[in-house]
């Protein structure tokens, strides 16, 4: 029994009906993806090398005396250029992430999986990962025959080689992403005294993260592992950008001899040389239509392309267009046009307004953070000179990168004085627990709860916040 693709399928006799079974599952074939040059693969190489400089050279710049970027775990504390972010300012990784998913649908809308081919992580590394496998073991047709071949000296010192790149390219990749959550400067001198085991196995993990993925799984995580490739459906419409194929001009397929006219013959553009398939990362065929593994890369764009060129037939059987494009014809004018459609200007509008709301949200921010604790330990007291006391507990964060001095003052209750100390200093980016007594003349208000304003200012810097709390006197 033969698949719909020609191919023999499994068949597993059954003795007791007399039929047969036929196993649904076939075990995943290794892509090779064969190397390709053109307008695409360029840009992918483009956004490697970009991406790459960022992640790996981003730990190592320094903003005045502290590491540029650096998110400190243990002391709560995110540094991001100028910016000292604290537990308190989570709203604005809420917003960063809520951008960052409204992006996501607007140029998905706009030409599909442009992230995914381009600039996605798991297609970075395995971009890289296939570059290194190239220089070591050869093209496409030499790494075929090399793992097609027994066990063979040359074998052996090609894979070793390619395997020992792979694990020191991953561990240098682990020690990076490390590098953003402890100063990378030290880590490195902890890592070579063997100091640090957490820091240790975060390197090894995120290490073996990325050479399990990009150097064995590759392609199935973006076939089977990735859930943005089972909802993209739902962002696409028949004129989103996608990966397409021209089925009236290139059907029928075949091969064809350049001096007879394929076209009295009945044979459309397509000269099925596969060559579409060879290059593709997934190892999908463009030609069955658009399919969910496809992630946009365009190289099977640059493929055909190439051999359009050496035909001498026009470019563009496969390439970047739209369903209604393509169905109806129309012209690169005519598919641009329709990218403004009503679903992609509310995107832009929502994602404008988020932008422009956490950048003014950022410039006005105030660099002082106060947080009010009441002391539990002593809720109400009568002290000398017939005074009722509260004590209470304020964090003040100084989000500044120079020391400030700060000023507490009290108000809300008639006779309300501050009993301790009002002024004291915290250095740079750092935070510190004050002990506030607020004191008011016994019997001067009535027992209960009575609302007290903290305001905390930065002398000579003009940041001033106000915290509210309670004031208890007891019956």
């Amino acid at each position: 029994m033969n698949t719909p693709s020609g191919k023999p399928r499994k068949v597993i006799p059954i003795a007791s009906t007399g039929g047969e079974a036929v196993s649904l599952y076939e075990a995943q074939k290794k892509v090779y993806p064969r190397s390709i040059s053109g307008f695409f693969a360029r840009w992918r190489w483009l956004m490697v090398f970009f991406t790459q400089l960022v992640f790996y050279g981003l730990p190592w710049l320094e903003w005045g005396q502290r590491q540029m970027v650096l998110f400190d775990l243990g002391a709560r504390r995110f540094y991001i250029f100028g910016l000292v972010l604290y537990p308190q300012d989570f709203i604005y990784l809420t917003g960063l992430l809520i951008i960052s998913a409204l992006s996501l649908f607007l140029f998905t809308a706009v030409a599909g999986r442009l992230w995914c081919g381009f600039a996605c992580p798991q297609t970075v590394y395995t971009e890289i990962f296939m570059w290194i496998e190239h220089k070591i073991e050869g093209d496409r047709s030499a790494r075929l025959r090399l793992d097609n071949s027994p066990w063979t000296f040359e074998k052996t010192w090609k894979k070793s080689l390619k395997q020992f790149v792979w694990v020191l390219f991953s561990l240098w990749t682990g020690f990076t992403f490390v590098g953003y959550f402890v100063p990378i400067r030290e880590l490195g001198i902890e890592l070579l005294a063997l100091q640090g085991t957490w820091q240790i196995f975060w390197v090894g993990f995120y290490g073996f993260a990325t050479y399990g993925n990009a150097g064995f799984l590759r392609e199935q995580v973006c076939k089977y592992m990735c859930p943005y490739a089972r909802f993209q459906s739902a962002m696409f419409d028949p004129d989103t950008l996608i990966v397409t194929y021209d089925e009236a001009r290139g059907e029928q397929r075949g091969p064809r001899v350049k001096t007879v006219d394929y076209k009295a013959k009945g044979l459309g553009d397509c000269i099925d040389c596969t060559l579409c398939v060879q290059v593709c990362p997934t190892g999908i065929d463009i030609r069955n239509g658009l399919q969910y593994e496809c992630i946009g890369c365009g190289l099977c764009v640059d493929a055909c392309n190439s051999v359009m060129d050496k035909m001498n037939y026009p470019r563009g059987l496969i390439r970047f267009s739209t369903q209604n494009g393509v169905a109806q014809g129309w012209s690169k004018a005519q598919i641009l046009r329709r990218v403004l459609r009503p679903r992609v200007l509310i995107y832009t509008a929502i994602l404008l307004a988020l932008c422009v709301a956490l950048l003014a949200s950022l410039v006005v921010r105030t660099p002082l953070k106060v947080d009010v604790v009441r002391d539990r330990a002593a809720l109400s007291r009568i002290v000398a000179g017939g005074k009722l006391e509260n004590i209470y507990r304020l964090q003040i964060m100084n989000a500044t990168e120079a020391g400030q001095r700060y000023r507490i003052a009290a108000r809300g209750l008639e006779g309300l004085e501050l009993a301790s100390e009002a002024e004291f200093e915290i250095d740079a980016a750092e935070s510190r627990w004050v002990v506030v007594r607020l004191q008011i003349p016994y019997g001067s208000v009535p027992s209960g709860s009575h609302a007290v304003h903290f305001d905390i200012e930065a002398v000579g810097a003009g940041a001033r916040v106000t915290e509210k709390s309670v004031f208890l006197v007891p019956r």
